[in-house]
């Protein structure tokens, strides 16, 4: 009789066989990758996003066609970026999504990442044509405009959410950043707007200087442990406030991590860096150690502890954060202190 833990959970309404997802990175776009990850045990993949930019672009392309020789086309053009710039046009995206589907068991998830209600969303209903089981909506801005007002972002966002929930009949999630007044408030009205899950946090871009050639060096760093920190806090805080699934992504690259989160009440794991580092195996390692560590402390499944260290279950979550945070201020010492 096989005694080992039972590792499945709830995820978007989707029975995982265990809660590390594979997050939308440009290697899930190499087929031999996937059947990799799978071999490995993932549950499901995200693949890489199909960006607003690239369908409205894709879509100016066409129509400039009929006005092709008008003089302000060859100026106009040059704003946007070659489309060798991105991972695919809109046709090879929906290929990918649908060839993926075809050669892994593992649920598929699209990936739509823009900022604005329109058209493009479309393509929304397109990726579950192509198969995919659910869809992530990636929003990643950055308000740089002071005229623009906290309200106006958070309307245009669930605006958008509400719309491209309207084209599916697929559960959506939606991946939003951690730059909010009040999180735990746009949150909740994410989720009324139809966010069937909220993953937790975008990685935002952070550009340094290059101080040998003067200009903006754009980079992504992989993220480290630590990182993780921040999607726990917010997990713990929105889990039994939100009345929809929550996936964590950001610095997990150990069972430990994966345990912490699910401690906190996420419903699964993201991950790209720990891969990307360290290849496809480390999520079987992974699964060898979380399954290791339910079993030395006595749980049979992984809902037995998920969501046991919420705030839901602290009466006054509120105070323990205050009183944890003048204990950790007023107990640091370093070398010289």
């Amino acid at each position: 009789m096989d005694h080992s833990p039972n590792l499945s959970t709830d995820y978007l309404g989707i029975k995982l066989k265990n809660p590390i997802v594979a997050s939308a990175s440009p290697s899930n776009s190499d087929v031999n990758m996937l059947k990799d990850l799978e071999a490995a045990g993932i549950a499901a993949v995200v693949m890489p996003s199909l960006f607003e930019e690239q369908v409205e672009f894709e879509e100016y392309q066409f129509s400039s066609l009929q006005d092709y020789g008008g003089e302000s086309f060859a100026e106009a053009a040059s704003y946007f970026p070659e489309m060798d710039d991105y991972n695919s046009g809109t046709d090879d995206y929906l290929r990918l999504v649908e060839t993926a589907c075809k050669t892994v068991d593992v649920p598929i998830i699209g990936s739509l990442n823009g900022v604005t209600a329109g058209g493009w969303t479309r393509y929304a209903k397109k990726i579950e044509s192509a198969g995919a089981q659910a869809l992530e909506l990636n929003m990643y801005y950055l308000p740089t405009d002071a005229n623009v007002t906290a309200d106006q972002v958070e309307n245009n966002y669930l605006e958008l959410i509400s719309e491209v929930k309207s084209q599916l009949s697929i559960p959506l999630a939606v991946k939003i950043g951690p730059y909010f007044s009040s999180l735990a408030n746009f949150a909740k009205h994410a989720s009324e707007a139809g966010a069937d899950g909220l993953i937790l946090f975008n990685r935002f871009m952070q550009p340094d200087i290059n101080l040998d050639t003067m200009e903006i060096d754009a980079r992504i760093d992989l993220s480290h442990s630590s990182e993780m920190r921040l999607p726990l806090r917010w997990v713990a805080i929105l889990r039994g406030q939100v009345d929809c699934s929550l996936g964590a992504t950001s610095g997990i690259h150990s069972h430990r991590d994966i345990i912490k989160l699910l401690m906190a009440g996420a419903d699964a794991t993201l991950i790209a860096s720990s891969i990307l580092r360290r290849g496809p195996d480390i999520v079987n390692t992974m699964l060898e150690e979380l399954s290791d560590w339910l079993q030395e402390h006595g749980y049979r499944s992984v809902s037995q502890f998920k969501g046991g260290m919420s705030y839901k279950n602290c009466p006054n979550a509120a105070a323990l954060e205050r009183s944890n945070y003048m204990k950790s201020l007023t107990s640091y010492t370093g070398p010289h202190v």
